[in-house]
């Protein structure tokens, strides 16, 4: 199983994220994520958070191996003909190593729904952000393989695409979600899925993504399941009850979340941690 990290952008600067990026790389860490927000819901006038795109892309060339991605993006918030072209473009930039996440944004639940507001974008209800992801996978995949065909789904439509930025190769698409609508799409349309690893109904959001996948007639062994949490002294090392638990359901990447002010010391002494089990007889 691999142990990633995500810095956490609200109330960061960009300096910070690229020296606990850096930290993370060399402290043994597999990935790196951040968050896709505009604002700090906490922060009032004074809030700070880095855009989640130019961040990944000054981090790719700030680091040399740990792989890169967006947990999630949020697909209401950039058109997927653009979001495709802007990931093949992370690919060339960082040798291959964009894992890319997908969402469908905050509900009007969510205190982040005022950051679409501000700027005038709209909070379409649960079912039509869910189906944007669904569509938004389609015209990934097809710009990504070079496809001239026409799409026309509900929200978006491609009509003779030629001549766009084609990644090679494509990077996995992981779908971010908390209930079964999700879990669904990410089986059916994505590469894999994310959700919290407390999850009360962890097993069973799995079985139902790894099912809708086999019935898409792709094979289930390959999806590629991954989780969230605080970083913990628990959730590093193989022999920790919790990333047991983990492994036994078939988790592939462990994604510990990390706040500014970023703590060097930490991040260093967590991934000693984690290697000195993992690397025990």
């Amino acid at each position: 199983m691999k142990t990633d990290l995500l810095l956490v952008p609200m109330g960061a600067r960009y300096g910070e994220m690229r020296a606990a990026a850096v930290a993370a790389e060399e402290a043994g860490f597999d990935g790196l994520w951040t968050w896709d927000h505009l604002r700090d819901p906490d922060g009032g006038a004074a809030s700070s958070v880095p855009e989640v795109w130019t961040t990944l892309a000054a981090l790719a060339e700030a680091t040399r191996r740990i792989v890169l991605g967006p947990l999630v993006l949020n697909v209401g918030m950039r058109q997927p003909g653009l979001l495709a072209n802007m990931a093949a473009t992370l690919q060339q930039v960082s040798g291959g190593r964009l894992l890319l996440g997908l969402g469908a944004g905050g509900s009007r639940a969510t205190p982040y729904v005022r950051e679409q507001e501000g700027i005038g974008m709209p909070v379409e209800p649960d079912a039509v952000r869910a189906a944007r992801v669904a569509e938004a996978c389609q015209v990934l995949r097809r710009l990504w393989a070079g496809d001239a065909s026409d799409f026309a789904g509900t929200h978006y439509r491609l009509e003779q695409p030629t001549g766009f930025l084609r990644s090679d190769p494509a990077p996995p698409i992981v779908v971010g979600g908390f209930g079964p609508r999700m879990a669904a799409i990410a089986g059916r349309w994505a590469d894999g899925f994310n959700t919290p690893a407390r999850h009360p109904q962890l097993a069973e959001l799995i079985a139902m993504a790894r099912d809708a996948h086999a019935k898409a007639g792709r094979d289930p062994a390959r999806f590629l399941v991954t989780v969230f949490a605080g970083l913990a002294d628990g959730w590093l090392g193989a022999d920790s009850g919790p990333r047991r638990s983990l492994a036994a359901l078939g988790v592939a990447r462990v994604i510990l979340l990390v706040s500014p002010p970023y703590d060097l010391a930490r991040i260093h002494a967590a991934g000693r941690l984690l290697h000195a089990r993992s690397e025990a007889p």
